[in-house]
């Protein structure tokens, strides 16, 4: 009894976390649109696209990457073991510790933006209005990293806390933000005789404060809310703490392992500077739609998954812990799995429709749909990444995903090697999805082999059911897909948005009423 409960509650947390994920999604697909209507896709916009990939290269690398991976598992031990009070201590000294770190590294990052734009897209000097560009779009949003990473230290002690709502929520304001600096941010630039594409950057600094700053009362209520001890003794006294030492030193496999990641974007990012004008934005376009599923069900079940694994972990239940992960699975093989059928067969409308308006051309929606497709292939795999990652991470095994994550690196690059001449873009998007199929799979095999990953029966019936009914869902999406030319019904918008509605919504119920003719029984699933 106390099983299924704790699995309700855990369906519970996660589908507060994909609400909130979905209207994060909702609004960043507005912002995605007014960008692509207000600057199109060029020289200008790469510009941005590369500036802003900065701060978050580092922001995945250090605060939602590193910092969280080692942060949450010790936060949720020692929550467990030695109670609030110890924790609190804990809080405060590790966000001392991490205070002092990123503001240095935004004021670093800022003197050495024109070292990071040529480190990540050299090929923006193909236009000299480009390269500068993005060098002072870097310069104003850097800073940016050193709020996210205090909302990633907040976002953490709140989920420790089994509080969901308000960090899940939270991504919502950088695109309000965004969306404000397009609207309305970019023509008051215009009219003052400025590049409208330096309003984004206002709006990037903006949602960062803001998202910090509506966690903290939230914070305050729980009684966790830190107190930073900034003075030199004060610093010393955290940096020497046991427990901060403890994040410290499993931070280092797990900086590497993230930057392995990271690199592989840099890489790409590199890669498509050189490409035809206009490549890197097409990508970023097509990763605002691969982000979606990835968002709404790996990154939910994997920030729900994470303290609850730990805690089973702090109290020796090996069986809960293989629950957990056996039923995280199971839903992604059943709600990732069609997306992937989505984005591989309806992609050309989605990009349509969600782009083809204002500056976007129809070219651009042909690069978008290509490199979106090439991200299809590997959607299953990126959303498992985030449940079967947490596996090992609640064990405070940081480094095993690493030596995976560094082969996946150079089986990356070369697909890249070898399909870049011939797909161009594509290929980027395709090895990357290749590369997380291969990701997955081998922290699967992981975790079966260290007996942390246990699966139930049913999993090869489960499969098959999954499969006939994304055959069908995906036929029904080819056949909307090739009936309607998206593009031409550019000049009726709401037109191309009520039939791209009508027929997910059909296919999603064609999907699911094919499983439960197919005898799965979804309600059961959840409770499981």
């Amino acid at each position: 009894m106390t099983a299924t409960l704790q699995r309700v509650s855990l369906f519970k947390s996660a589908s507060t976390v994909s609400l909130w994920t979905l209207a994060s999604r909702i609004t960043g697909f507005a912002r995605e649109t007014l960008i692509a209507s207000v600057f199109g896709a060029n020289a200008l916009t790469d510009a941005f696209n590369v500036a802003f990939r900065i701060p978050n290269l580092f922001r995945r690398l250090f605060a939602e990457g590193a910092f969280a991976q080692a942060f949450v598992p010790v936060l949720a031990a020692t929550r467990a073991e030695q109670g609030d009070a110890h924790t609190r201590v804990l809080i405060d000294k590790v966000a001392t510790v991490l205070l002092l770190a990123v503001v240095s590294l935004s004021v670093l990052g800022v003197l050495a933006a024109p070292w990071l734009v040529w480190a990540m897209a050299s090929g923006l000097k193909q236009s000299a209005q480009g390269m500068d560009t993005a060098v002072s779009l870097t310069r104003l949003m850097f800073p940016y990293i050193a709020f996210m990473s205090m909302v990633a230290l907040s976002a953490g002690v709140l989920n420790t806390w089994k509080r969901f709502a308000v960090p899940a929520a939270t991504p919502v304001l950088l695109n309000v933000c965004m969306i404000g600096a397009a609207v309305w941010g970019a023509p008051w630039l215009a009219m003052q005789g400025l590049e409208p594409i330096y309003a984004m950057a206002g709006g990037v600094m903006l949602g960062g404060m803001l998202q910090l700053a509506v966690q903290m009362p939230a914070l305050r209520r729980l009684g966790v809310l830190p107190r930073l001890a900034l003075s030199p003794q004060g610093l010393q006294t955290a940096w020497q703490d046991t427990g901060t030492r403890r994040i410290l030193s499993l931070m280092a496999p797990a900086l590497l392992g993230v930057g392995v990641a990271q690199l592989s974007l840099i890489i790409n990012t590199q890669i498509a500077s050189h490409l035809t004008p206009g490549s890197v934005s097409w990508i970023s376009y097509a990763d605002r739609l691969m982000e979606f599923p990835i968002a709404m069900l790996g990154v939910a079940l994997g920030v729900v998954l994470m303290p609850q694994l730990s805690s089973a972990q702090a109290s020796g239940d090996a069986e809960a812990y293989s629950a957990m992960l056996d039923w995280g699975l199971r839903l992604v093989v059943v709600l990732a799995w069609p997306c992937a059928v989505a984005l591989l067969v309806f992609a050309q409308p989605l990009v349509a429709v969600l782009y083809h308006y204002g500056a976007f051309t129809n070219h651009d929606v042909a690069q978008t749909t290509l490199a979106l497709t090439g991200y299809g292939v590997g959607v299953l795999g990126l959303v498992a990444i985030k449940v079967l990652a947490p596996g090992f991470y609640a064990k405070q095994d940081t480094r095993t995903p690493v030596r995976i994550a560094v082969v996946v690196l150079v089986f990356t690059q070369v697909m890249n090697i070898l399909l870049v001449p011939y797909l161009a873009h594509a290929a980027l998007t395709l090895s990357i999805g290749l590369g997380a199929l291969l990701n997955a799979l081998w922290l699967l095999q992981g975790l079966r082999r260290n007996r942390s990953f246990v699966a139930k029966p049913g999993w090869a019936l489960l499969v098959l059911r999954v499969v006939l009914a994304s055959a069908a869902m995906g036929g029904c999406l080819f056949y909307a897909a090739s009936y309607w030319d998206w593009t031409a019904l550019r000049a009726s918008p709401w037109l191309r948005i009520g039939l791209m509605t009508g027929v997910l919504s059909a296919s999603a119920v064609v999907y699911f009423a094919t499983l439960r003719g197919l005898g799965m029984d979804m309600r059961a699933l959840l409770r499981r």
